[in-house]
């Protein structure tokens, strides 16, 4: 079983910044897409970032510019560089990551999500 276990969240103030990691681990064959999704009290969890396996990134509209994902696939880690943080980036991050996984004699397809970690933005 994959799985994937985000750190880095905390208290920031507006303005300021902060890096999400995010590492998957357990019998992983390869990995296509890393993507970082965001939910905050209320509302439904929305896209923030992704990337490919060959480094191409996208980004929601309301964080170009100040977000940056980035991935080390030696490591099996995407992380998110999140900066000029505002309140509205309050939320609980979560990193999903889709490839394929050992799974005894065979490889499969797989899909998972972390546990998430809170990024609360407040003076």
């Amino acid at each position: 079983q994959v799985q994937v276990v985000e750190s880095g969240g905390g208290l920031v103030q507006p303005g300021g910044s902060l890096t999400l990691s995010c590492a998957a681990t357990g019998g992983i064959f390869s990995i296509n897409a890393m993507a970082w999704y965001r939910q905050a009290p209320g509302k439904q969890r929305e896209l923030v970032a992704s990337i490919t396996d060959g480094g191409t990134p996208k980004y929601a509209d309301s964080v170009k510019g100040r977000f940056t994902i980035s991935r080390d696939n030696a490591k099996n880690t995407v992380y998110l560089q999140m900066s000029s943080l505002k309140p509205e980036d309050t939320a609980v991050y979560y990193c999903n990551t889709e490839g394929r996984r050992y799974n005894g004699p065979y490889i499969t397809n797989f899909g998972s999500w972390g546990q998430g970690t809170q990024v609360t933005v407040s003076s």
